[in-house]
């Protein structure tokens, strides 16, 4: 058997956003007392295992999440512009759990093509930067466990494209909750397993802004 590699995509935790607003790229939002709380448990979750790099979105809540995990390893947190949150022209609005958007007729010349979708960044596109990314980080940490803090769009696309799934989907069914894990095992280059868990699960108050 080749070498085994455990590639980790963790989702950052709650953001404090009272105003309900797709923040997508924007700056500026940090995670809440809770989402903090959520980091925390899950490097408590993870930190025992043989984890040898930590990546992560440049946005502020994907670095507050890697944190806790990164100080309990001892490790450097990389900078990687291939994990940010997907592109969408509709930040900065107010979504109401995504009623919002649909309020406003103005938003209503984004929504012509969702199996693209029109309103943002093509999946393809969002699969082939995080695929390079699973790439470079599994051979970064080859023999060894890494972990990639991503937003969930990005974790969803690459995961639908793992297990052969259509990349246009209904965002309600994603499984990507908030400081979730969805974890790849590859055997030497070939990937074998797709698992996901929830290792602070119990903190999750309910459904999140999209675009998160």
């Amino acid at each position: 058997m080749a070498e085994t590699t455990v590639v980790h995509l963790l989702r950052h935790g709650e953001v404090h956003n009272p105003k309900g607003i797709l923040y997508g790229r924007l700056p500026g939002y940090h995670l809440s007392e809770t989402g903090q709380l959520m980091a925390e448990t899950v490097a408590k979750a993870v930190g025992g295992r043989d984890i040898v790099a930590i990546f992560s979105s440049p946005l502020e809540r994907a670095l507050e999440t890697a944190a806790p995990l990164a100080d309990k390893l001892g490790l450097e947190i990389q900078r990687d512009d291939r994990l940010l949150e997907a592109g969408n022209l509709l930040e900065g609005r107010p979504v109401a759990q995504g009623v919002g958007l649909f309020r406003d007729w103005r938003n209503y010349r984004y929504f012509w093509n969702p199996l693209r979708p029109s309103w943002g960044e093509p999946y393809p596109a969002i699969v082939r930067r995080m695929k390079a990314m699973v790439d470079d980080a599994r051979a970064a940490a080859r023999g060894h466990e890494t972990v990639l803090v991503s937003h969930q769009l990005p974790i969803w696309a690459i995961r639908s494209a793992a297990e052969g799934r259509r990349l246009w989907h209904d965002p309600r069914r994603r499984q990507c909750a908030l400081a979730s894990l969805t974890t790849f095992t590859f055997d030497g280059d070939r990937l074998i397993s797709v698992g996901y868990s929830e290792p602070a699960g119990s903190l999750d108050t309910g459904p999140s802004v999209p675009g998160a």
